[in-house]
């Protein structure tokens, strides 16, 4: 790996500049999942005005792309993300997850085929609740990728977050509508059925494990004081530890609803929002070739973090690792405005440049000896279709 040092630091020193450049320009104009349209061609034309080759619109995806460099027979990915969340805007970070995904794509592509890998850089739509990763494993994008990274921002830094499985859906009551004071007899009020139903979750958390979590919101409960609602909708997340413990817990938390549509008269339906995220399984062969060269960088793996990721089914396809990767928060979470507002600070900054490093720096010493060897034995996602 001393061959490349050199060049690793010479390319992360040209283009340090102008990554903090697009996370900050990422983060100033935040989209929503499947809507990144300046996003993801921002990120994708920082890697095209390299040199590097970029298919746009992948996979049915209008904001999806993959750009790959080199033909050797290893092949590795990097996962970049750049939607945002709603009202808080970037406050997950995704702005710092595309620019370091970038830099390490600038650094590999022009040495893949000295080391004698195929790099490819794939632009990840949707991850908050939208499940473009899974979409791209299912249509294609990632067949003959052996291995696949990303890093993540948060408050603390951890190898091994715990990312949980989780299912997103949609609940959808119908009742009937009636004047609230002249005939509310005549009326079903859908909205009381999801309050039975939240009362009832509330009750069952007592008989859930300690690794089960569920959450959710009411985004339509009527239409007026005086009209006895007939449809209101939820926006519900259940999260377990593994995708078995998943398919026990969700059938569980269907009941609570349909017993508040039993309780109130009405009705109930169920909508997945997006494909089941599954746990995430870290490859420690390659976690470690990651400690082994984030650590130098300053960064000290302290921390333990808990949340849930469409890389998550990318871990289960192939060997993989999403370590975090701190910035300055003042205390601040994920999901939090304030953490948006730190995505943009000095450590935000210098949390682009480290992981590109010690992503670049991973895929290198992946391409030499046992781990190389490993991956290949394994043969490429999908090498049969």
């Amino acid at each position: 790996m001393s061959t490349f040092s050199k060049h690793v630091t010479s390319i992360l020193d040209r283009a340090e500049t102008s990554l903090v450049a697009l996370s900050h320009r990422i983060h100033a104009h935040p989209e929503l999942k499947y809507e990144e349209f300046e996003s993801s061609r921002w990120t994708a034309s920082a890697l095209s005005d390299a040199g590097i080759a970029v298919d746009f619109g992948v996979c049915d995806l209008d904001t999806a792309f993959v750009a790959r460099a080199g033909s050797g027979p290893l092949h590795l990915s990097i996962c970049a993300e750049y939607d945002a969340l709603p009202s808080v805007g970037h406050a997950c970070g995704h702005n710092i997850i595309a620019a370091a995904a970038v830099g390490a794509g600038l650094i590999l592509a022009p040495i893949a085929d000295d080391l004698g890998i195929t790099i490819s850089i794939m632009g990840t739509p949707a991850e908050e609740g939208g499940g473009g990763k899974v979409h791209m494993l299912d249509r294609g994008a990632f067949d003959g990728v052996h291995a696949s990274m990303m890093v993540h921002p948060a408050a603390v830094n951890a190898l091994r977050p715990r990312v949980s499985a989780v299912s997103h859906f949609e609940v959808h009551c119908h009742g009937r509508e009636s004047h609230a004071a002249a005939a509310p007899h005549l009326g079903v009020n859908a909205a009381d059925a999801l309050t039975v139903a939240n009362v009832a979750i509330g009750l069952l958390r007592q008989h859930l494990r300690p690794t089960d979590q569920v959450h959710g919101i009411t985004t339509k409960g009527g239409d007026a004081a005086n009209i006895v609602p007939a449809h209101a909708i939820a926006d519900w997340m259940v999260r377990a530890r593994t995708v078995t413990e998943l398919h026990e817990l969700r059938p569980r938390i269907e009941r609570c609803f349909e017993a508040g549509a039993l309780a109130t008269g009405a009705t109930v339906s169920f909508h997945d929002e997006c494909p089941v995220y599954t746990h995430m399984e870290h490859h420690e062969a390659l976690i470690s070739l990651y400690h082994e060269h984030a650590e130098p960088l300053g960064r000290v793996y302290d921390g333990d973090i808990t949340f849930s990721t469409d890389m998550g089914n990318v871990s289960l396809a192939m060997p993989s690792i999403h370590p975090t990767i701190a910035i300055e928060t003042a205390g601040a979470v994920n999901h939090q405005p304030e953490f948006a507002a730190a995505c943009v600070n000095a450590s935000a900054d210098r949390a682009v440049r480290d992981g590109a490093l010690a992503m670049a720096l991973t895929a290198i010493s992946a391409a030499n000896g046992a781990t190389r060897d490993a991956l290949l034995q394994r043969g490429g996602f999908n090498a049969a279709r």
